[in-house]
């Protein structure tokens, strides 16, 4: 079947004129091919690759020398059908899929669509306090590793290699932590409906304490490098404007909104899992430009900090609490222990099982192969995640799986502004405006 005869793929022109892909390159190669042309505008395809986004972008650039006067966004490169799935497994099981979408805050996935779940059951008051601050320990220790593999792409892609080697290692031991209490570094699937898979492993606490300390004195690198020096500020500084106007005609949440001095954080503004109870204040800053961005993220690391901080000393005083609801027909799995071969159930855990009765064994087995009913409604609970408004529409038809579920990822909405950020500036700044946004196409695609 030839392009003209196909429905989903009509022959059409990106732009007009010539289009030249650019792979690397000298740019003395790409101006001797338009030496022929009568104009002076040339389309070059940025990618597919990864210009600081996480993932593979394709930017298409219309440009006059090296002055950008178009720039748009083709995304798709990276869907998976994630929200599809979800429509056939059960309501635990939806959490394996949406902690893969945004891939560096795995644990945002997570929660936005437990909270929904969660609001749809009618279980919100029932969740045990030390859930809900296991939940927002993950989710800020999440936050720092988030900003920090920004902060160092970003400067990666303008030459600051130092700031990458120092913020990779840094992420190392957030997951190092993150495989302490959940078993994995990504894709946890550790934040379930009603609360968490299981309770803090021994010794994790002295650990997370030990990693604040660290950070405390590692934290204070990234300003000594970065903030006053004339090189970065240079690079960044005016670049990827955009005014609150701006923002809010797009949609725009997170560091990028923050960053015009505008205060909006859902923490703060519209509390979840006891956000209330925490001492932290909002970080804006009034440049509304890329350097504004950089600096949001690195004082949203010490407040990440701060929340960590009092969420251990809560954990201190919950040893044996309760990590899930007590209804046993929706808390599944949070008492699974590893056998002695190191893989499936104990013998302990099969015992309990199948020991207590006929009717528990029963309701186990429903319950780990057809899984819970979810009253039939929807419900939309957003959270902040690293880079913006985050969250699940989850509609129930009143069954065992999800009719539908819908993510409002930050990275989608926020890619809008390549366009109004890029134009008018130089080519080179298009690597920093789109690293300013922090996009992560595996929650643009899904």
């Amino acid at each position: 079947m030839t392009a003209e005869q196909d429905a989903y793929a009509p022959a059409s022109e990106t732009s007009q004129g010539r289009v030249f892909t650019v792979t690397g390159q000298d740019w003395d190669s790409i101006t001797e091919g338009i030496a022929d042309e009568h104009d002076n505008k040339v389309v070059v395809n940025m990618g597919p690759q990864h210009p600081s986004t996480h993932g593979v972008l394709r930017l298409i650039l219309e440009l006059e020398g090296e002055t950008v006067t178009e720039a748009r966004c083709g995304i798709g490169y990276l869907h998976t059908g994630i929200e599809k799935n979800m429509e056939f497994r059960s309501w635990v099981q939806g959490v394996t899929f949406c902690t893969r979408m945004d891939y560096l805050s795995p644990f945002y996935n997570e929660m936005t669509y437990c909270l929904g779940v969660e609001r749809l059951l009618d279980i919100e008051e029932d969740i045990p306090e030390k859930a809900q601050v296991m939940r927002v320990l993950l989710m800020e220790l999440n936050r720092i590793s988030s900003h920090l593999v920004c902060i160092a792409t970003g400067g990666m892609e303008i030459g600051a290699l130092t700031v990458m080697t120092i913020g990779f290692r840094e992420r190392e031991l957030v997951l190092d932590l993150f495989e302490l209490i959940t078993g994995l570094r990504m894709n946890h699937a550790f934040i379930r409906p009603g609360g968490v898979a299981q309770d803090m492993p021994a010794g994790a606490i002295d650990q997370i304490r030990d990693f604040i300390t660290l950070m405390k004195k590692r934290l204070p690198e990234y300003a000594a490098l970065c903030n006053a020096n004339p090189i970065f500020k240079a690079r960044l500084e005016g670049v990827g404007h955009l005014d609150l106007a701006g923002c809010l005609a797009l949609g725009i949440t997170g560091p990028p909104l923050r960053a015009t001095g505008y205060p909006w954080d859902l923490r703060k503004s519209q509390p979840y899992s006891g956000y209330e109870d925490y001492e932290f204040d909002v970080q804006t800053w009034d440049t509304a430009d890329s350097y504004g961005r950089f600096r949001i993220r690195l004082n949203e690391m010490w407040e990440s900090l701060r929340i960590v901080e009092q969420a251990v000393d809560r954990l201190a005083g919950l040893d044996g609490a309760p990590v899930m609801v007590g209804d046993k027909k929706i808390a599944w799995p949070s008492q699974l222990a590893i056998g002695s071969d190191g893989m499936g159930n104990s013998l302990d855990h099969i015992k309990h099982i199948m020991g207590e009765s006929m009717e528990a064994l029963i309701h186990h087995f429903k319950l780990v192969t057809e899984g819970f009913r979810v009253p039939a409604g929807q419900a939309y609970v957003p959270i902040e995640s690293p880079r913006g408004e985050l969250g699940a529409h989850v509609v129930s038809d009143g069954g065992t799986r999800p009719f539908r579920a819908h993510f409002r990822d930050p990275s989608f909405t926020n890619l809008q502004a390549t366009s109004v950020m890029s134009e008018g500036g130089m080519v080179a700044d298009v690597i920093v405006a789109i690293a300013s946004i922090d996009p992560v196409m595996g929650g643009v695609d899904r």
